[in-house]
C-alpha cells in the first residue's frame, strides 16, 4: 500500500503518518485488544497510533522542508473491473493473503507468551524490571520483533501479568508492529535516510509518553485491574474449538500450499506495461487476466511497472488480454 501511495498523490510526510498508524491497530486489533487487555488499553491503543502518524507526519514535513512535495498525478482511463474477479480478490485475500501475512506473527507471538507464562518466574520482573526498566526492556523487545497487531497482544497480556506496568505494556503493543521489518526497509530504501531515523525516533518518543499517560491515568482511576481484565464474553466451548481449528487450518494451508505469489519471489513471467500508475490499474490488468487459462496468479507491481506472471500461459493471449483492458504491454 505505502508503494501505492507512493506513485499518487501523497506528501511522504503523509505517506510516513500512514505507515506508521495502519501496522499499529486495526478494527481487528482494537476488538481484541478490548477482549484481551480491557476498555482502557482499547482506548489508548488507537488513540496511541493516531499520535505517532501525526506527530511523525508534522515533523518530517519541517525537517523535509521543500523536498518535501507531491507526487505528479498523470490522469488516465480504466477498463472496468468484473465483479466475479472484485469477488474472487475478496475471497482470496481474507481466507489466503491475511494468514499468509499473520499466521507466522500470531503463533510466534503465542509461543512467546507462553514461554513467558510458564518459564520466567513472577519475581524476576518484579525485582529487576520495575519503572524505568519495564519500559526499556518493552522497547528492546519490540523494536526488532516482528509482530502483528493481533499477536502482539498475547505477548503484551504475559508481560503485565508477569509485573511490568500497564504503561510497558502498551509501549510493547506501540514499538512490536510498526517497527516491522518489512516497514523498516520500505521506509529506508523509499523515503531516506533521515525518514528513516525520525521514523524510529517518533515511535520511540510516542510510546515512552504514552506509557507514562497510561499509567498516570490508571493510577488516578485508582490503579484496579478491572480496567485491564478482558471485557469479552466466552463463547460456547464448542464454538472455540471449531473456530480454533478453522484458523489452524488456514493458517497451516498457506505453509503447506508452497505457494508464495510476494513481490520478492521470481515470476514465470514478467511484461513491462509502462502506462501502470495506481492500484486501480494493478486490479483492472489482475482481472483481465485471471480466468486465462495457464495462469496460477498474475501479480502487477505498480512500483517497477511490471505485470508478474506464475504459471506457463499463451504469451501471446497475456499481450492481448493486457492491451484488451486499456494498456500496452512493452515486448
Amino acid at each position: 500500500m505505502g508503494l501505492s501511495l507512493l506513485q499518487t498523490l501523497a506528501h511522504k510526510s503523509s505517506i510516513l503518518a500512514f505507515l506508521v498508524a495502519t501496522p499499529t491497530t486495526g478494527v481487528d486489533s482494537i476488538l481484541a485488544t478490548y477482549s484481551l487487555l480491557g476498555p482502557l488499553f482499547a482506548i489508548f491503543r488507537p488513540l496511541a497510533a493516531m499520535t505517532c502518524g501525526i506527530t511523525l507526519g508534522i515533523a518530517d514535513y519541517f525537517v523535509e522542508g521543500k523536498n518535501n512535495k507531491k507526487k505528479e498525478y498523470k490522469p488516465h482511463n480504466h477498463a472496468k473491473i468484473k465483479v466475479s474477479f472484485q469477488w474472487r480478490e475478496f475471497l482470496r485475500y481474507s481466507f489466503v493473503e491475511v494468514p499468509q501475512d499473520i499466521g507466522k506473527a500470531l503463533i510466534l507471538g503465542i509461543m512467546i507468551a507462553g514461554a513467558i507464562a510458564a518459564f520466567v518466574p513472577p519475581s524476576v520482573f518484579e525485582k529487576y524490571f520495575f519503572f524505568p526498566f519495564d519500559f526499556i526492556v518493552a522497547l528492546l523487545m519490540g523494536i526488532p520483533l516482528y509482530v502483528c497487531s493481533t499477536g502482539s497482544i498475547p505477548v503484551a497480556v504475559s508481560l503485565i501479568m508477569k509485573g511490568f506496568s500497564p504503561g510497558a505494556g502498551l509501549v510493547f503493543l506501540i514499538a512490536g508492529p510498526a517497527t516491522n521489518s518489512v516497514t523498516l526497509a520500505f521506509v529506508l530504501s523509499k523515503l531516506g535516510k533521515k525518514s528513516f531515523y525520525l521514523y524510529l525516533i517518533n515511535i520511540i518518543v510516542v510510546a515512552v509518553l504514552m506509557g507514562l499517560l497510561f499509567n498516570y491515568v490508571w493510577f488516578a482511576l485508582g490503579g484496579k485491574f478491572l480496567l485491564l481484565s478482558g471485557a469479552g464474553k466466552m463463547l460456547d466451548q464448542r464454538i472455540k474449538i471449531i473456530s480454533g481449528i478453522i484458523l489452524l487450518g488456514l493458517i497451516l494451508n498457506t505453509f503447506l500450499s508452497g505457494k508464495s505469489y510476494k513481490l520478492d519471489v521470481r515470476a514465470d513471467m514478467e511484461i513491462l506495461v509502462l502506462d501502470i500508475d495506481c492500484k486501480h490499474c494493478k486490479m483492472t490488468i489482475e482481472g483481465a487476466l485471471h480466468d486465462i487459462k495457464g495462469i496460477n496468479r498474475a501479480v502487477v507491481d505498480i512500483d517497477k511497472k511490471v505485470v508478474n506472471i506464475f504459471g506457463t500461459p499463451d504469451l501471446e493471449e497475456v499481450l492481448e488480454a493486457i492491451r484488451h483492458s486499456g494498456y500496452e504491454p512493452k515486448v
